[in-house]
C-alpha cells in the first residue's frame, strides 16, 4: 500500500510538532492551576485588601482557562493569551522570590525567598507553558491571503 501523499510532509510534521506543543502548553497550564488551587487556603490569611490566597485563585482560574483554550480554540487569541498568563504568573514568582516588595497598594506582601517542591514544580509548568506558547505564536500558519480590491 502506498503512503498517503495528499498532505506534503512538512506540512504533516508542523502540525504533530503544533499539536504537541498545544499539549504541553495545556499540561503546563492545567498542573499550574492545580498547584495554585491547592495552596490558596494556606495563603488566605496573607492579606491586605485582597489576600494572597484569592490571587491563587485568580492564578488557577486564569491558568485552567488558558489550559482549555489552547486545547479547543485554536486561534492566536487563544495562543497569546496562554502565553501571557503563563509569563505573567512565572514573572510574578520569580518576582516575589528574589525582590521584597513589601505590599504594593491593595496586594499583600508576598516575598517569600524559599523555593519549595511545590514552586519548583509551578514554575517548571509554568516555563513550559511559555516555550511551548511562543513556539505556537511564532509557527502559526496564515490562512490564504484575500485581495482588499
Amino acid at each position: 500500500m502506498a503512503p498517503d501523499t495528499s498532505v506534503p510532509r512538512r506540512g504533516r510534521s508542523g502540525r504533530i510538532a503544533r499539536g504537541v506543543a498545544r499539549l504541553l502548553a495545556a499540561a503546563g497550564l492545567a498542573l499550574d492551576a492545580y498547584v495554585h488551587a491547592r495552596l490558596a487556603g494556606r495563603y488566605d490569611e496573607v492579606t491586605a485588601t485582597i489576600s494572597q490566597g484569592m490571587l491563587f485563585r485568580i492564578e488557577a482560574a486564569l491558568a485552567a482557562l488558558a489550559a482549555l483554550l489552547v486545547l479547543v480554540w485554536r486561534r492566536p487569541a487563544a495562543d497569546t493569551f496562554a502565553w501571557l498568563v503563563a509569563t505573567g504568573g512565572l514573572a510574578l514568582l520569580l518576582l516575589y522570590t528574589y525582590v521584597d516588595s513589601g505590599a504594593p497598594g491593595p496586594l499583600p506582601d508576598m516575598y517569600e525567598p524559599d523555593w519549595s517542591a511545590d514552586k519548583r514544580l509551578a514554575a517548571l509548568a509554568q516555563a513550559v507553558a511559555v516555550l511551548a506558547t511562543v513556539f505556537l505564536l511564532l509557527t502559526r500558519t496564515r490562512g490564504p491571503r484575500r485581495d482588499l480590491r
